[in-house]
């Protein structure tokens, strides 16, 4: 596993990818601070905007699952799309070792710059502590988490796997998880939001009403992570691979 997982980080931490990855991760930051020098954060209704617009409108919905989309379907993407995958499955490496590289290579891109853009957002827009600021981390984590599963087998299961991927983030997870509240229960936003609220605090109370139950949102990362992990593993196996 240990080769995939090193061949997939060199493959997707081109300088330009990552360059504009780092830009992405920065607009939250840059927001917060224009927002914070020009209305401040010193009533509860600045700070319930601050978590509204920029934390959860912005980066959850937003930067992070396109920033993760964008590495995870280009890591077996471009296997498939050059001709390349024959070579992985040649190798002496079982089918799951291979799909666990792939998947743990964006989210190892990803993770730190989203968790450094999600920390910083809450100490300086939401005047949060160590609880707010670790809660967006672990939050931000399993999301990652989970949409480096879910656009890793999207990128293996189809060559159009970014306009796909584009639709889930902005009809599913960003339009529909928010008006209908039964659609959350399958919503990675709504686990992040969740694990965030539920343990960060009053400063993150304002995402209440966008979130589920704590044990639902905990077991429906690990579901997530480990059905899309079986189905890229399926899909390795079954497919004719040039």
């Amino acid at each position: 596993m240990l080769p995939i997982f090193e061949l997939s980080l060199r493959q997707l931490s081109g300088k330009w990818r990552v360059a504009i990855i780092i830009l992405a991760a920065a607009i939250p930051i840059a927001t917060t601070a224009a927002a914070r020098a020009t209305v401040g954060t010193n009533d509860g209704e600045n700070l319930d905007a601050m978590a509204r617009v920029i934390l959860d409108g912005m980066l959850l919905a937003a930067v992070l699952p396109i920033v993760t989309m964008t590495l995870a379907t280009a890591s077996f993407g471009n296997e498939v799309e050059d001709r390349t995958l024959g070579y992985l499955t040649l190798n002496p490496v079982s089918r799951w070792a291979i799909v666990l590289g792939k998947m743990l290579a964006p989210a190892v891109i990803a993770a730190p710059l989203l968790v450094v853009s999600g920390v910083a957002v809450v100490m300086v827009g939401l005047d949060g502590g160590v609880q707010t600021a670790a809660a967006v981390g672990v939050g931000i984590l399993a999301g990652v988490a989970a949409y480096s599963a879910i656009f890793a087998w999207l990128g293996l299961v189809s060559s159009h796997a970014i306009g796909f991927a584009l639709m889930y983030v902005f009809l599913w997870e960003g339009t529909l998880s928010s008006l209908l509240s039964g659609i959350r229960y399958l919503s990675v936003r709504a686990y992040i939001l969740t694990l965030m609220e539920g343990v960060g605090g009053w400063r993150l109370d304002s995402l209440q009403d966008l979130t589920i139950e704590l044990p639902a949102a905990i077991g429906g990362v690990i579901l997530v992570c480990a059905a899309f992990y079986w189905l890229a593993v399926r899909r390795l196996r079954r497919m004719d691979v040039p």
